[in-house]
C-alpha cells in the first residue's frame, strides 16, 4: 500500500514538475486584439511585412480565413463582440454614442467579462509588461454605465489569479496618421525598429487597384505594413512573458482584429477590406483540444466576429445565455457553421450613413440605404489623416482619375452592390446588374438573407438619431481636424 502511494506521488510530481502547481481546472484565456488590420500577416501570404510571432502562433494553432466584423469601425464592433449581440440590436450601432447619457444595455445583455467573473475568472486589460507598452487598455464601447469591465490592468497578478481572462489591445495600426511630420515612417517608439530596418517601402508595395498609382498611395501603403510589423513585435513581448511566467501551457490564445484595414476604403466601409479580420487560435498543452483545433491547420468557415463571445464562454465552461446572437464554433457543442456573416455601418462621427452587408463564402452583397456618395462623403477625420482622400479629390478635379478610382469617387453610390470575391478579391466589379444566372441567383439569395436578418435581429438603424445628438460631432471634428476648403465652396 505504501509503495503504491509513493508511485502515485512520483507520477503526479513527474506530470506537473517538482515544486510546481498543477494546471488550473479551466484554461486561462488571452485575447490579443489587433486594431485596424486585414489579412496583412506573413501567415496569410502578405508580402513586405515581418510577423514572425503571429506566423509562429498560426503554425502552432488554427488560422481562420473568413472572419468578419459586424461593423467596420472600432466602437460599434467592440460593443458587439464584448456582449455577443449585434450592435444594431442593442442600440450601440452609431460611432461614439451613449458616452454621456444614461443609456444601459437591454435587459439580459451583459459584458463578457462580467459573465466570466461570475464563473470565477479574474479579468484584466493589460497595458504594460515589465515596463514595455504592449497594450492601450482601450475600451471604446458604446455603453459606459455597466460598472467596471475588468478587475485589473496588472500582468503580474495573472499567475496567482488563475483561471484568468486577459485582453491586450494592441496599439492602433495608425502609422502616424495624426502626425505628418514623420511621413513615411512608423511610430519608432512603438515599433522599435530603425528606419533602415523597415520592410515595406514606396518602391516594393502594390496597393489595390481602386487607388490611383501615385507615390502618396504607395507611401501610405508602406507605412501601414510597417506598422503591422511593429504590432507583431509587441505581441511577441506578450507571448515571451506568457512563456516565461509558466502560463503558456494553460492558456488559450486568441488573436484577432477589431475591424478591417486602416486604409481609406477599408475602415468605415462594408467591403472585405473594412470587415475581414485575421484570427488565430492556439490551444494549450495542458488541456484537451476541441476536435476543431489541430496545430497548423486552416479553417475556411464563414464566422462572424460576434461568435467569439459565445465561443469564449464555452471555452470557460460557461453556458451561452438565452437569446445571445453569438454562435459557438469550437467544442463538442459547436453550432453548425454559418452560411452568412452580417455587418452594418451607421453614423461614423459626423458622417451619417446607413449601409448593410452580408457575406457568404464567395459573394458580398452591400445595400446603401441613404442616397449620395459613400467613399466621397465628408468625414473630417479621414480628410485630414488619410492623405489618399484629398489626393483623390485633387486628381478628380484635374480629370486625372479613371477606372475603379474614379468610380470610387462617385457622387451617388449604387443602391446595391454584389461582388464575387473568388474572381474579384478587391471588389471593384459590381455585379448587381449582371444578367448572368449565377449572379442573379446570388443577388436574390443574399438580398433575401439580409432582409430576414434585419427583421429577425430588430435592426434599430432605421430609427434616426435626433439632430441634437449628432450635430455636436460636426463642431468637435472641425475643431480636431478642420473642414476642407472644397466643402465650403
Amino acid at each position: 500500500m505504501r509503495s503504491t502511494l509513493l508511485l502515485l506521488l512520483l507520477a503526479v510530481s513527474f506530470s506537473f514538475g517538482a515544486g510546481t502547481e498543477p494546471p488550473p481546472r479551466r484554461p486561462n484565456i488571452l485575447w490579443l486584439v489587433g486594431e485596424n488590420i486585414d489579412h496583412d500577416l506573413g501567415c496569410y501570404g502578405a508580402k513586405n511585412v515581418r510577423t514572425p510571432n503571429l506566423d509562429r502562433l498560426a503554425a502552432e494553432g488554427v488560422r481562420y480565413t473568413r472572419v468578419f466584423a459586424t461593423n467596420p469601425a472600432c466602437a460599434p464592433s467592440r460593443s458587439a463582440f464584448m456582449v455577443g449581440m449585434y450592435q444594431t440590436t442593442t442600440d450601440t450601432h452609431n460611432m461614439r454614442s451613449h458616452r454621456t447619457d444614461d443609456f444601459r444595455l437591454p435587459p439580459g445583455v451583459r459584458p463578457l467579462t462580467h459573465r466570466l467573473k461570475d464563473a470565477g475568472y479574474f479579468t484584466a486589460n493589460i497595458k504594460t509588461i515589465g515596463g514595455k507598452p504592449v497594450g492601450t487598455g482601450k475600451l471604446d464601447l458604446n455603453f459606459v454605465n455597466e460598472g467596471p469591465i475588468y478587475d485589473s490592468d496588472d500582468w503580474s497578478a495573472l499567475k496567482s489569479k488563475q483561471p484568468f481572462y486577459a485582453q491586450v489591445n494592441s496599439h492602433e495600426v495608425e502609422y502616424d496618421i495624426y502626425d505628418r511630420k514623420s511621413a513615411g515612417k512608423p511610430r519608432v517608439e512603438w515599433v522599435g525598429e530603425r528606419e533602415h530596418e523597415q520592410i515595406a517601402t514606396e518602391n516594393n508595395v502594390t496597393p489595390p487597384p481602386y487607388y490611383p498609382d501615385h507615390p502618396v498611395v504607395r507611401q501610405e501603403w508602406a507605412r501601414y505594413l510597417n506598422a503591422v510589423s511593429g504590432m507583431d513585435r509587441r505581441i511577441g513581448w506578450v507571448l515571451d512573458q506568457l512563456r516565461a511566467d509558466g502560463l503558456e501551457d494553460n492558456t488559450v490564445i486568441v488573436f484577432f482584429a477589431d475591424n478591417g484595414r486602416l486604409e481609406a476604403r477599408g475602415i468605415h466601409w462594408c467591403y472585405d477590406s473594412g470587415l475581414r479580420v485575421p484570427m488565430i487560435i492556439r490551444w494549450p498543452k495542458n488541456f484537451p483540444a476541441p476536435p476543431q483545433v489541430r496545430p497548423g491547420t486552416v479553417n475556411d468557415d464563414v464566422i462572424s466576429l460576434l461568435d467569439l463571445t459565445a465561443t469564449t464562454l464555452a471555452i470557460a465552461g460557461v453556458p451561452r445565455p438565452p437569446g445571445m446572437q453569438s454562435r459557438i464554433f469550437l467544442g463538442a457543442q459547436a453550432d453548425p457553421p454559418r452560411q452568412y456573416a452580417f455587418s452594418a455601418r451607421d453614423r461614423i462621427d459626423e458622417t451619417v450613413k446607413r449601409i448593410r452587408s452580408v457575406r457568404d463564402a464567395r459573394y458580398r452583397y452591400i445595400r446603401n440605404l441613404i442616397p449620395g456618395p459613400t467613399f466621397a462623403s465628408l468625414n473630417r477625420y479621414k480628410e485630414k489623416c488619410f492623405l489618399i482622400v484629398p489626393l483623390m479629390r485633387e486628381l478628380q478635379a484635374q480629370g486625372k482619375l479613371k477606372g475603379p478610382p474614379l468610380a470610387l469617387m462617385a457622387a451617388n453610390a449604387p443602391e446595391e452592390e454584389l461582388y464575387d470575391l473568388q474572381n474579384d478579391p478587391h471588389e471593384i466589379n459590381n455585379l448587381a446588374g449582371s444578367a448572368k444566372t449565377e449572379h442573379r441567383e446570388a443577388l436574390l439569395r443574399l438580398r433575401a438573407a439580409l432582409d430576414t436578418w434585419i427583421v429577425e435581429t430588430g435592426d434599430r438603424g432605421g430609427i434616426p438619431e435626433p439632430p441634437e445628438v449628432y450635430a455636436p460631432f460636426e463642431k468637435e471634428m472641425h475643431e480636431w481636424f478642420g473642414t476642407p476648403a472644397w466643402f465650403n465652396r
